[in-house]
């Protein structure tokens, strides 16, 4: 009877490590399904990495891989030209009867031209629509030198260019007497080659003729 109590303590010792190796065995399994899922992540991301590595890798024969740099200078320059929407005078000339206003973009090597009536019989009644692109430009007639440099607001238009704002191109008649004006200037300019042209038509046009009746 003295035995017994060290016979029970040694089942009970005995059932409980059983348990405990019940417990265990129940908790690999969760272990080992973490370490397959982290397993398979990595792989996946190692995958992805060569991929990435793969499509961003350029071949070795490619020198002259890259972007030329006119192009990103054009880009800038173009950029920057419609953040500020101006135009910079750079010059005002006298052509013919007409005042030529010349201007740029603040970026690059792009150019404009506003042509208008000068005066020609002594009255400013004559170049209204220059003296109102002086005035929206804050400049006075006696003081014209303050025109170069300074910036007019300005749009570009993909089928017209440059335009100037319209406090600055005066009304729809000048407008149409510049064109008129400009069509003069063009024909006075190239009239020798207009001459040359009708003479050598119209002696071609007598050949024909004579070939006409007498073939």
């Amino acid at each position: 009877m003295a035995d017994r109590p060290g016979g029970d303590e040694s089942v009970s010792t005995t059932a409980d490590r059983e348990s405990a190796d019940d417990v265990d065995a129940d908790a690999l399994p969760d272990t080992d399904a973490r370490s397959d899922t982290d397993a398979r992540s990595d792989t996946d991301a190692r995958s992805d990495t060569d991929v990435l590595s793969d499509a961003e890798a350029l071949p070795d024969d490619l020198d002259d891989a890259g972007v030329d740099e006119a192009v990103k200078r054009r880009l800038r320059e173009a950029y920057l030209n419609d953040e500020e929407n101006a135009l910079i005078v750079t010059r005002v000339r006298s052509v013919g009867d007409r005042v030529a206003v010349e201007m740029r973009p603040p970026h690059g090597d792009a150019t404009h031209t506003e042509r208008f009536d000068a005066p020609r019989d002594g009255s400013l009644q004559e170049s209204e629509a220059f003296l109102g692109f002086l005035e929206a430009a804050g400049v006075s007639p006696l003081d014209v030198d303050e025109l170069v440099g300074s910036r007019v607001p300005a749009t570009y238009d993909p089928e017209t260019g440059w335009r100037v704002d319209a406090a600055y191109r005066g009304d729809d008649d000048a407008e149409e007497s510049g064109r008129l004006a400009d069509a003069r200037e063009w024909l006075w300019t190239y009239r020798a080659w207009l001459l040359a042209a009708l003479l050598v038509g119209g002696e071609l046009a007598f050949v024909a003729v004579i070939i006409l009746v007498y073939a």
